[in-house]
């Protein structure tokens, strides 16, 4: 599973041929969590509320990038790195 982007100790991930609705995978500290791309919500799983905020705001900006990894995760293609929050 490539990872897309890494900040404040969150890893980000996507699936290759992965399931509907839009979505990457998160980690930190050991919990992981799926959020939502067109929603920005968390579908699955668990992360302090500092890191949700912090998750959730990086997809808000990074939308139509998570959306072309998406598509290109479909068709198994190389993933694009997206810039971390800063």
């Amino acid at each position: 599973m490539p990872e897309i982007s890494l900040f404040y100790g969150i890893r980000v991930t996507m699936y290759y041929t992965d399931h509907n609705p839009p979505h990457f995978h998160v980690e930190y500290a050991g919990m992981k969590a799926m959020i939502d791309i067109l929603n920005g919500s968390v579908m699955r799983g668990s992360l302090p509320n500092k890191q949700v905020k912090l998750i959730l705001a990086w997809c808000e900006i990074h939308r139509d990038e998570l959306m072309q990894n998406w598509e290109l995760a479909k068709q198994n293609l190389p993933l694009n790195r997206i810039n971390p929050l800063i």
